[in-house]
């Protein structure tokens, strides 16, 4: 009992009834075939519904004790859980409601739970409101759901055209139904409900509401009384009713009354349609093959039982209520008995159908005709329906047809009565009162069932029989196919009629007969016929029956009295003080006279109207001339009824262009008179207007005589009264604000149609001055013209003179409140908003207006939002079927939600506060980003345009098919789509619109799992819809993934990365297997179950190949001249892309052809025009493709940049990395497979490109972050292994080592890298951008194969040299062998677009292909690419185009540069350059191009910039994006520099000549050399600069190289280079006092305090920089005393025999700024003892800090947080929180890496350093000690002898190496000597001693000279042992 007493929340009174229509609606008029079994499920559940029909659930006790106490126990709902406490005002409520109905308790409780959920839908109405709405939209859906079904049905009058199963379903349904008495129970309802009744109640219980809410409560009861009836006429009209049935429906006619204006109301009239049809026969006419299936379904023909029952009751029957009612059955009853008789076989009904005469007399005897014209064809629904028009039809033709004696006789009756009122009035006697007008009255009849056509049948076409053929054949009668056919007998019958009528036509039915001819007439081929006959009528050979005029119906008679009537008025024209009166007597003419002119006069306009050659023909009439005719009675005084339809006709002959011209000049404004008439005159008028620049000059034309200035275009008048403040505008403003008044009534008033479309033309206007007026004010700005003008959107912001508020805009916009019931209206007025609101100030404005006051501002929001929900009234068009009516409403209502949309888009890119932010439910008065949206209803939060977007494209989300609007309407989807994502983009609205969208809705994930959608039909619309859409995503992504809300993130990467099935989610959460699940199920083997991944399928959707339209062929124009002329018509669209205007196009085009002049052009007229056509289709094509290929470059961005976002912004670890590698794969083989393809379009290369280079950086990253840091794993052994989970793995067997390279393998790569090249390729000579990005990727893809940075552990070198040439090929090796050979495989032509674009074309692209080189030239094993590079010349050039990089690179050292393009391109030259010389081959091709010689030529290294003084005290300027002057000198220099050092290194065999080269490098440029060698700076850049220098000039400034030197030396220039190469060694040996002592711990100490930022890496770069300087220098000390001494005898000593300097070092010097050493003094020993001391102590310093390091790196876990973060900030400076710990790790082994190399760098210098110091230490105690001989010994002569000799000796070996010796010799004393040796022994004592020996034991022994350290240290031992005495 509990679940029979649970609540509906659906409201079962509503709900159902609501699905039921919408099933019925999918399945019959939608056609979707999933429908029709969810049809036949719920017609079995509510079949018991339509049995019962209208039934409510009954009282009952038990339901009103539950809801009395459901305030305080609560009422259960179905489907949720727990109770509901309902408050105690909806408990009284229900109990009204319960009353009010007569329904169930918690039926009633159900409609108002129903009515608070969707009240938001109706704005100011109370639950109980809008619960009345919902009760009788129920009803309204079961009756309109039963006459759909009905209609289905299969029978004899029409077809649906459905599927036979969906036929039989519904047919035996419905018959059911009617074996259950459906007739009675229609018919008792139809009875029973009433509207006025039904208020009454209402009313008492305060049931109604607004005016607009007892509208629609009377439109629905109406509806349902309205589908009832036509219920009953759909049946008939498909199957006849039973006899007991139809005695049922006679019934109910017999008590019918007529409504107050005589006409049937619209549930009568279906009704009697319905009895009708009942007895129509007229389909046995048809031949087809279910006719005699029907025949014995037919009672009429088959059950004699119903045709006597139904006769007697039609023959003796009471008079009924409405004897015309009556009347027509009864005519309908004799016709069909008339038919019957026709049959064969029908003897036995005989006595029926001889009574069929009596029956028809009976009929005409109570005036049918008139009942029929007055009370049927009149009533409002009576053309609404097309088989209403064709049962009157038939029921007329059959008559007229079947009963040709009664007709004669009717003609009779009509001429005899005739002549009795001419004796009557002969003998002045009042004419008879019992005559009979029936013939006149079934004129009338006719003339008013034809007059209107709105299904274009043209039925009237039956009664014209052709009297000669036409040209077409389907002008030859309703029931002719073929030509020249006999017409058929019924045919021949009617038009007989038709001629024979109206000879000798009596007076009485003169008028009758015209207005018959004027409904015959109606149509364009009736019309044409109609016209002939008053021709023929008139002409001479027609007998001269009626005096001299020939026939009274004819054309002649008409304008020759009409001409009369003119001649007449104009003689007696009133005099001037009769004037003021308005309308005097009508002289000449009687009253009878006036009406038969007004009734030709409305013929004639059908005719003309219909009819263009019968306009032109009358037209051109000489003798008629009927326009000037009609104007000039029009300037006379006559009635103002026959005024009024002399300008109707003057308006139907103006629809020809060339008349209407004509008739423009002769008309005056004042005579208009009827508001609708002149309003769509002046609308036609602007409509066609185009204003020209002729328009705004004076024309002059002769009248009679003189010059006058003419008249201007009436459009010209029209745009200019409509610019300007003027009463014509004041006018049109007032009549909108009066039209919306009367409208907001909701009553009918008389005139409503009239205003109607008085208040249409009035906004057409409005809406054609807006998009006219830029063009018409440009145009009057050039010309001369004094007019002054302002924009109509000013005016319209102006005052209303009635109101005294700028409330213009608030009355058009309150149009839009009344979409449903007048479309058009509302249609305009979006339009017009639409175009005024492109303006930011009006915006402003227009939200102040329309949010003033809260009422208005309710109801425009209202109107705004039913506007957009209109669809429903869109819905059930039956396309085929449907009137043009209904679907012209449908399109005006589409086009306005468009415009609508379009309004919100526009306004969205103004600044706040703007429209669309108040239509969509923003806060205006607080900050925007502060809105909570909510859905309607909640907090008060009204039903927004929003709201009704989201609505719109949520339909259709639940099922399988995706939203409906997508297929549907795609065009209104895609600038929903686009709003959407306008609020997601803008930073005001984002954040609101998304929380909404994700809390409320589900909106991205409801909709993204519906893509791709498919609609071949509207591609570019469908890519739109994508577009928006995967644009809105990415910002989903991107904002979930930074706010960290991980599941929705998670969500949205499930469902567009998954290749497994994804079940849809039935709520908001997925469970927790789903949270676990990664991205992708890889590790599934079960491949049957694999589904496309959802992005991959969307790149699929787009279509990469585009149909490109044929080009001209052209006969006449010429086609440069005619392209010419398309470029110059193009202009850009709304959504911004280039095309051409078409009109203006056509225009121009026509103009051209219009000014050929001579009789050749005229013949050739035709052909140009069609040549003209050919072109406009040919631009209508461009136009398509060009928004064809712009969509698809729309949606390929949208569908990157949402690749992009997944791949960038959202959580790594939410996608595990191997699924990642292979999302990545399977995106980049899609996206080369489509682009690579032969169709595929070339304008989508650039986006393709850009996605690559993304996916394959990506790609790079993914796979190099999986590979292993290398581990230390224990003695010996440094491996790498793979990663497939965060933690160490032991390294895999040597067997397995090479098995693939990550987790997609070696052959995905390759297939990348394959497609990549192709595309390279593919690119041809064009498209260097896309090749840029492609180099990029290539990069990208290539550094995959770079082994990452190992950590140099000193271990590995201790494997032997055959262990490491038998050592298993690694992974990175193996993929890097044959990259290269899949590179090779492309050949010359790879090399020639890469070589190419390195050495010419962008910047980018130059610097990008330059490092392409750089790369691969570093891998080639073969050095072909070396070799092309150097046979094909490219090699060459890029050297030569040093010399122009020289200027440009000059103007970059200016304080402020240019661009620094330049430089970046130059360094990336230099970098590839070095990179080939690296490489002994390409070292030896750059010195035959002359490298070193183009180098030495660039002035730009002499133009270093001065030193910031202060530099020193490191006060340097915070970093800016441009470096500094100096900084870029140093990028110039440096790349030059390491060039130099690398071809010193590289040049094996032509050292010689390498060096000689670079000496002059350095010559040429001594100056700048001297300054830096001489420079104080100790920033990391000048160190790096004396770090490469004193490598350079270690190798290069040798005695031995001068020899080696290409110039022609001759002794002067001999001694200049000499003495250069003084003084580099001068100067290099000074560097060794500022870094090889003490000083040099000071200059650390300063850096120290003063290197901000990324301090430790730059203070280890200073480090290594002083480092490499000392090992530089004493490299070069080697060099040159190796070079000088050819025996230890005649050593070359550098250093004095003094150890001083390492005393008195270690206090503070105060001379910093002063050079340690004068040029002219030799350094002492001191130096080289200080130097190798302290490189002992920093040895160990560095080898314990690398041990230290290298011990991290093994157990990065286990570090502490803190450190790690510490290790991340050096290699990350910012945002090291924000990332996860796993990354965290993996930036602290890079950094420790970093380290643990930087360390080893150290200590291989060091060490160098140490071995060196001790070789010279050692060479020099040897001289002194053993063969030095002092100064002041007795030798002293010999000795200076043999120094003299010596220095000779030296000479010639040395080249005079320009050191001063003697000044350094010539003091050595003896007492130096002992000093010297007393010092060494002290100095080198046992602990250095040790420490040397252990620093070998450490170190030198894997890495240098085995044993040298300790076999020196043995020397100097012994050295110092030796006593000299």
């Amino acid at each position: 009992m509990a679940t029979l007493l649970a609540v509906n929340s659906a409201a079962s009174l509503w709900g159902p009834y609501k699905d039921i229509w919408q099933t019925v609606g999918n399945a019959l008029w939608r056609r979707q075939p999933e429908a029709v079994h969810l049809l036949d499920m719920i017609l079995k559940k509510h079949k018991p519904d339509f049995i019962s029909l209208f039934r409510n659930p009954p009282k009952n006790v038990q339901q009103h004790e539950k809801v009395q106490k459901a305030s305080t126990e609560g009422v259960a709902i179905q489907g949720q859980q727990g109770t509901r406490l309902l408050p105690e005002q909806l408990i009284k409520e229900a109990f009204i409601l319960s009353d009010l109905f007569d329904i169930g308790e918690l039926a009633a409780v159900e409609l108002l739970l129903a009515g608070e959920h969707q009240q938001p839908h109706f704005p100011g109405l109370t639950r109980g409101l809008v619960a009345v709405l919902l009760y009788w939209d129920g009803k309204r859906c079961i009756a309109n759901s039963l006459k759909a079904l009905i209609q289905s049905r299969r029978g004899k009058t029409w077809t649906l055209e459905l599927s036979p199963e969906l036929v039989s379903m519904t047919t035996r349904f419905t018959d059911e139904l009617m074996e259950q008495g459906l007739t009675y129970k229609v018919l008792t309802l139809v009875s029973q409900i009433d509207v006025n009744n039904e208020f009454e109640k209402l009313q008492r219980e305060r049931g109604l509401g607004s005016e607009k809410h007892r509208k629609e409560v009377s439109d629905l009861i109406k509806e349902c009384r309205q589908s009832l009836a036509e219920s009953l006429f759909a049946w008939a009209c498909q199957s006849p009713l039973g006899k007991d049935d139809t005695l049922l429906l006679i019934g109910h006619l017999e008590r019918v009354t007529v409504e107050a204006n005589g006409s049937l109301d619209a549930v009568n009239l279906a009704l009697l349609m319905a009895l009708l049809y009942c007895f129509d026969i007229s389909f046995i006419e048809q031949s087809t093959e279910e006719r005699d299936d029907m025949i014995h379904q037919l009672p009429l023909l088959t059950e004699r039982q119903y045709i006597a029952t139904i006769h007697s009751r039609l023959q003796d029957s009471q008079p009924w209520k409405l004897p015309g009612l009556q009347a027509t059955v009864r005519l309908a009853w004799a016709l069909a008995l008339r038919g019957i008789s026709q049959l064969p076989d029908v003897t036995a009904l005989a006595e029926f159908t001889e009574a069929d005469e009596a029956m028809a007399e009976l009929a005409i005897a109570d005036s049918v005709f008139l009942f029929l014209t007055e009370s049927v064809v009149v009533s409002e629904n009576f053309y609404q329906e097309e088989f209403y028009i064709r049962r009157i039809h038939n029921l007329i033709t059959d008559f007229l047809a079947l009963m040709p004696m009664k007709v004669k006789q009717l003609r009779n009756r009509a001429d005899e009565d005739a002549r009795m009122i001419h004796m009557s009035m002969q003998m002045g006697n009042e004419p008879p009162i019992s005559l009979r007008r029936d013939l006149e009255q079934l004129m009338l009849l006719i003339g008013e069932l034809y007059k209107k056509n709105p299904f274009n049948l043209e039925l009237a076409l039956e009664y014209w029989c052709p009297s000669e053929p036409l040209q077409t054949s389907t002008i030859l009668g309703s029931y002719l196919g073929v030509a020249h056919q006999r017409p058929p007998q019924r045919q021949v019958v009617l038009s007989k009629f038709v001629r024979q009528m109206g000879d000798l036509l009596p007076p009485t039915i003169y008028i009758p007969y015209l207005k018959m001819l004027q409904g015959l007439a109606s149509g364009p081929q009736c019309a044409h016929y109609c016209f002939s006959l008053l021709k023929v009528n008139g002409s001479s050979h027609v007998e001269n029956i009626q005096g001299a005029g020939g026939s009274p119906v004819s054309w002649e008679h008409f304008f020759h009295s009409l001409m009369l009537y003119h001649e007449h008025l104009r003689k007696d024209l009133p005099s001037a003080d009769s004037v003021q009166y308005r309308h005097l007597p009508s002289r000449g003419i009687t009253q009878k006279e006036q009406d038969g002119l007004i009734a030709f006069l409305q013929l004639t306009s059908t005719i003309i109207t219909w009819s263009e050659n019968a306009r032109l023909a009358l037209c051109e009439h000489p003798q008629w001339t009927p326009v000037v005719v009609i104007l000039g009675l029009l300037q006379c005084s006559i009635p103002p009824v026959l005024k009024a339809e002399l300008l109707k006709t003057l308006a139907a002959f103006g629809k020809s262009p060339e008349i209407a011209a004509s008739l423009w000049q002769s008309l005056e404004y004042t005579q208009w008179e009827v508001a609708e008439v002149v309003l769509a005159v002046f609308y036609k008028l602007l409509r066609d207007y185009e204003p020209q620049l002729e328009d705004f000059v004076d024309q002059f034309v002769e009248l009679q005589g003189e010059e006058i200035i003419a008249y201007k275009p009436p459009g010209f008048s029209l745009m200019y009264h409509l610019l300007n403040e003027s009463p014509m505008l004041e006018l049109a403003l007032s009549l909108l604000e009066e039209g919306v008044k009367q409208l907001d009534t909701y009553a009918p008033f008389p005139g409503k149609k009239h205003l109607e479309k008085a208040v249409q033309h009035c906004l057409a206007l409005l809406n054609l001055t807006l998009q006219k007026e830029n063009l018409f004010m440009d145009l009057l700005r050039e010309s001369q013209l004094a007019l002054i003008v302002c924009p109509l959107e000013q005016l319209l912001q102006g005052i209303n003179p009635r109101t005294k508020k700028a409330d213009n805009v608030v009355n058009i916009a309150r149009y839009l409140y009344h979409g449903n019931t007048n479309p058009e209206l509302a249609f305009e007025s979006a339009k017009i908003l639409c175009c005024i609101s492109c303006n930011s100030n009006i915006q402003i404005k227009l939200v102040g207006d329309f949010t003033h006051d809260q009422s208005v501002s309710q109801k425009l929001m209202a109107g705004f939002v039913e506007c957009l929900d209109s669809e429903d009234t869109e819905e059930f068009v039956r396309l085929e079927e449907g009137s043009e009516l209904e679907k012209k409403l449908a399109g005006i209502r589409h086009e306005t939600r468009i415009h609508i949309l379009n309004l919100l888009i526009t306004s969205l890119e103004r600044n706040p506060p703007n429209l669309a932010l108040y239509l969509l439910g923003f806060e205006l008065k607080k900050p925007v980003s502060t809105t909570n949206l909510q859905d309607p209803g909640v907090l008060g939060c009204p039903r927004t345009c929003l709201h009704a977007i989201l609505n719109i494209l949520e339909k259709g989300t639940e099922g399988r098919t995706g939203p409906v609007a997508v297929r549907e309407s795609p065009q209104l989807a895609e600038l929903c789509y686009q709003v959407i994502y306008q609020l997601c983009a803008c930073s005001d609205t984002s954040g609101p619109t998304m929380r909404y969208l994700r809390t409320s809705q589900d909106f991205l994930f409801s909709q993204l799992q519906h893509l791709p959608f498919s609609n071949k039909e509207y591609e570019i619309s469908m890519l739109n819809q994508m577009s928006w859409l995967m644009k809105t995503a990415s910002i989903e992504l991107r904002v979930t993934s930074l706010n960290r809300q991980r599941s929705h993130t998670q969500r949205l990467l499930h469902l567009l990365l998954d290749d497994m099935p994804v079940k849809p989610y039935s709520d908001g959460e997925g469970g927790t297997e789903d949270e676990n699940r990664s991205v992708s199920g890889f590790l599934h083997f079960d491949t049957a179950t694999k589904v496309r991944r959802k992005i991959l399928s969307i790149l699929d959707s787009i279509d990469f190949s585009q149909e490109i339209p044929e080009p001209l062929q052209l006969d006449f124009f010429d086609r440069a001249q005619i392209e010419q002329v398309i470029a110059n018509c193009e202009h850009k669209n709304l959504r911004g892309q280039t095309v051409c205007n078409v009109k203006i196009l056509h225009r121009v085009l026509v103009a051209e052809v219009n000014a050929l002049q001579g009789m050749a052009a005229i013949g050739q007229r035709p052909l140009l025009m069609e040549e003209i056509s050919t072109i406009l289709q040919y631009v209508v094509g461009r136009n398509k493709l060009l928004q064809c290929l712009h969509a698809k470059r729309h949606a390929l961005e949208s569908w990157r940049q949402l690749v992009e976002i997944i791949l960038t912004a959202c959580p790594q670890d939410l996608i595990q990395a191997e699924d990642r590698q292979l999302i990545i794969r399977d995106i980049l083989q899609d996206v080369h497979d489509k682009i690579l393809d032969d169709e595929a379009a070339q304008e989508l290369m650039p986006v393709v490109a850009g996605a690559v280079f993304t996916l394959t950086a990506h790609l790079s990253q993914a796979v190099r972050t999986e590979q292993k840091q290398p581990v230390v794993l224990g003695p010996g052994e440094a491996h790498y292994a793979f990663v497939l989970d965060n933690s160490f793995t032991s390294p895999p067997p040597a067997e397995n080592a090479v098995v693939g390279f990550a987790s997609i393998g070696d052959s995905s790569l390759h297939i990348i890298l394959k497609k990549l090249l192709d595309f390279i390729l593919k690119t041809g000579g064009g498209f260097q951008r896309v090749r840029t990005h492609l180099y990029g990727s290539l990069l990208y893809y290539l550094q995959i194969a770079q082994r990452p940075d190992e950590p140099d552990t000193l271990e590995a070198a201790k494997k032997t040299m055959w262990e490491r040439l038998t050592a298993p090929e690694d992974v990175f090796s193996k993929l890097q062998r044959e990259n290269i050979a899949i590179i090779e495989s492309y050949g010359a032509a790879l090399m020639e677009v890469v070589c190419r674009d390195a050495c010419d074309g962008h910047e980018i692209g130059r610097m990008l292909s330059l490092a392409l080189l750089d790369r691969i030239v570093s891998v080639d094993k073969q050095q072909q690419w070396l070799l092309y590079l150097s046979n094909s010349g490219y090699l060459k050039v890029l050297v030569d185009s040093l010399v122009e990089d020289d200027r440009t690179l000059q103007s970059l050292l200016t304080p402020q540069p240019p661009l620094l393009k330049a430089l970046y391109t130059y360094e990336s030259k230099m970098a590839f350059l070095t990179r080939v010389a690296k490489i002994q081959q390409g070292a030896l091709e750059l010195l035959r191009s002359g490298v070193i010689v183009r180098l030495a030529q660039c002035q730009v290294y002499d133009m270093r910039p001065e030193m910031d003084p202060q530099g020193m005290f490191g006060l340097r300027d915070a970093p800016v994006f441009i470096p500094t002057p100096v900084d870029r000198y140093r990028q110039i220099l440096l790349p030059a520099l390491r060039l130099c050092q690398v071809i010193l290194t590289s040049s094996m065999a032509q050292h010689l000549q390498a060096a000689g080269q670079v000496l002059q490098f350095l010559i040429s440029h001594s100056d700048t050399i001297q300054a830096i060698l001489r420079c104080q700076d100790v920033s990391a850049g000048s160190l790096q600069e004396l770090a490469l220098l004193t490598g350079i000039i270690s190798k290069a400034a040798l005695p031995g190289i001068l020899t080696e030197l290409d110039v022609d030396v001759n002794e002067g220039s001999l001694m200049e280079l000499q003495g250069h190469i003084g003084r580099f060694q001068r100067q290099c040996l000074g560097l060794l006092s500022r870094f090889g002592s003490s000083d040099r711990l000071r200059q650390f100490k300063f850096q120290d305090d003063n290197v901000e930022g990324d301090r430790v890496s730059k203070k280890d770069e200073i480090e290594l920089a002083m480092q490499q300087i000392c090992a530089n220098v004493m490299e070069y000390c080697q060099s040159l005393m190796l070079q000088s001494s050819p025996t230890f005898q005649h050593a070359v000593c550098f250093f004095t025999p003094s150890l001083s300097e390492t005393i008195n070092r270690d206090g503070p010097r105060q001379d910093t700024q002063a050079p340690v050493v004068p040029y002219w003094r030799l350094p002492g020993l001191g130096i080289i003892v200080y130097l190798l001391k302290q490189s002992a102590n920093d040895f160990f310093s560095y080898y314990d800090s690398h041990r230290r390091s290298v011990n991290k790196l093994q157990n990065v876990e286990q570090l502490p947080p803190d450190e790690i973060k510490e290790l991340c900030q050096s290699v990350m400076p910012a945002g090291v929180d924000k990332i996860s710990t796993t990354q965290k790790y993996v930036l602290a082994r890079l950094c420790l890496v970093k380290l643990i190399n930087n360390r080893a760098k150290l200590l291989s210098l060091c060490s160098f350093i140490i071995e060196t110091c001790l070789f010279i230490l050692w060479r020099h105690l040897e001289y002194y000690l053993l063969h030095c001989t002092p100064t002041d010994s007795q030798d002293s002569l010999f000795a200076s002898r043999t120094l003299f000799k010596s220095r000779r000796l030296q000479d010639s070996f040395a080249s005079e190496s320009n050191l001063d010796f003697r000044s350094g010799l010539a003091i050595v004393s003896q007492h130096d000597i002992d000093q010297l040796q007393a010092d060494a022994i002290s100095a080198f004592g046992e602990s250095l001693q040790k420490k040397l020996l252990d620093i070998e034991g450490l170190y030198s022994k894997v890495r240098s000279r085995y044993s040298f350290i300790q076999a020196l240290v043995r020397r100097i031992r012994g050295l110092l042992r030796i006593s000299r005495n």
